[in-house]
C-alpha cells in the first residue's frame, strides 16, 4: 500500500523525532544506517519533508536534522500524504479511474471501510507517540 519512498520517509521521521532531543542535529549517514536506507535516498526524501515543513535541515560540517515539539506532533497521515498523495486513503481498491460511490467496482464499499479505518489509524498517530517508543531499536522494515 505504501510506496517504498514512504515507508523510507515513515521510518526516517521517527528516527529523528527519536534522536533529534533539544536540538541535537541527527546526521544524514546516522539515519540512513540505523533504518537501512541509501543515504542519498533518504538524503533526497527528508530535504523534500524540510521543504515542505515537516522538519528542519542545517547543512555543514554539524548540520544534519531536526524534529522541534510541534513538528513532532504532526500524524503519520500527514507524511504519507506529502510523499505518496491521498490516493492510498481515497482511490479505489484496485486502481479503477471510474471507481466512485455512484459507479462502484464490486470491493467499493467494503474497501471503503477499510480505507476509513487505515487513515484513522495514520490519523491518530503521531510521531510523538514514536519519540520513547523504542529509542534503542533501529526503525527498520521486517524483511518478508
Amino acid at each position: 500500500m505504501l510506496s517504498k519512498t514512504c515507508e523510507y520517509a515513515l521510518r526516517a521521521m521517527i528516527y529523528v523525532a527519536q534522536n533529534s532531543q533539544n536540538g541535537t542535529m541527527v546526521n544524514i549517514k546516522e539515519i540512513s544506517e540505523n533504518i537501512g536506507s541509501p543515504e542519498l535516498f533518504i538524503g533526497k526524501i527528508l530535504q523534500n519533508l524540510s521543504k515542505q515543513g515537516f522538519l528542519q535541515s542545517s547543512k555543514g560540517r554539524y548540520g544534519g536534522f531536526y524534529i522541534d515539539e510541534k513538528d513532532a506532533k504532526r500524524s503519520l497521515a500527514d507524511i504519507v500524504v506529502a510523499i505518496d498523495g491521498d490516493k492510498m486513503f481515497r482511490g479505489c481498491g484496485v486502481g479503477l479511474d471510474y471507481c466512485s460511490e455512484k459507479k462502484p467496482c464490486p470491493i467499493h464499499y467494503e474497501y471503503k471501510e477499510a480505507r476509513t479505518a487505515i487513515h484513522n489509524i495514520y490519523k491518530s498517530a503521531t510521531l510523538v507517540q514514536f519519540k520513547s517508543l523504542t529509542r534503542d531499536v533501529p526503525v527498520r522494515l521486517k524483511r518478508t
